[in-house]
């Protein structure tokens, strides 16, 4: 069974997949506005609601932040790559691969700026990765529960495959050849981020088809994984933005002489 905890992951939980809901535990006592919200949802959803003090919250959600609400649910099955590649449509695929990122946290903020940067699907290798927990969760804000995730058995061997789609594999290395802003994301994409402080694998980085880096101008070399894949994803959203936006139209001709300074 798998355990959510915090406010947001425990709500989208509920409003995504109510039916894998065994039941959600909240803490007794006088409810704010955020649990009153929730427990409305779970009325709606038909979804049983026990109560607990902090202390048996913490017991069900191993942890001290659980934020005043647990969920129990069916763990959730994850897609595979062929899954994430017959939902491509019309757009060109934007998906992110995580190579060993292992700490929970750096994986929930990962999936969370995925899901705010519009990406199509991410990656993860069955082994050597942070597994989408509890704290994944608490620290994706309930993203998780919105992100398209898939399991692979062989990341290196998942990327050649993606390469055959006419995906192009581009990975995010401290000795990249190219800064971040100059790369032209408007095609079909893989972004491949790396293990915190090691970064890429090496048969990973021979398997991009390109290196970017994020210059630093100070003396620390890099980012955490986190704050760079949020650099680099929004680069990306940005440029696809700008390509989609429609020519703005030429600024209508004033009808009267223009007064006062600079006229």
């Amino acid at each position: 069974m798998e355990i959510l905890f915090g406010l947001h992951p425990v709500t989208e939980a509920v409003r995504v997949r109510p039916k894998d809901l065994d039941h959600i535990a909240v803490l007794s006592g006088p409810t704010n506005p955020r649990v009153a919200a929730l427990l409305d949802l779970c009325r709606a959803a038909r979804v049983r609601v026990s109560y607990g003090s902090r202390e048996e919250l913490q017991r069900m959600s191993r942890s001290e932040n659980h934020g005043g609400a647990v969920a129990f649910l069916k763990e959730r099955k994850l897609l595979t790559i062929e899954d994430l590649m017959r939902s491509g449509g019309d757009t060109k695929r934007f998906l992110l691969a995580l190579d060993g990122v292992e700490d929970p946290h750096n994986m929930g903020a990962l999936l969370r700026t995925a899901d705010g940067a519009g990406v199509d699907g991410v990656l993860l290798p069955e082994r050597r990765s942070a597994p989408l927990s509890g704290a994944a969760a608490k620290a994706s804000a309930g993203a998780t529960e919105h992100v398209r995730v898939a399991k692979v058995t062989n990341l290196v061997r998942s990327l050649e495959e993606l390469k055959k789609q006419n995906i192009w594999i581009v990975g995010l290395d401290e000795r990249g050849t190219m800064d971040y802003d100059e790369f032209d994301f408007n095609t079909d994409i893989c972004l491949v981020m790396g293990r915190e402080g090691a970064g890429l694998h090496d048969l990973t980085k021979r398997t991009c088809d390109f290196l970017l880096r994020i210059p630093m101008a100070g003396a620390v070399p890099s980012l955490n994984v986190s704050v760079a894949g949020a650099v680099v994803m929004y680069e990306a959203a940005r440029q696809r933005r700008v390509k989609l936006r429609p020519a703005a139209e030429a600024p209508a001709k004033a009808s009267k002489p223009r007064k006062g300074l600079g006229s």
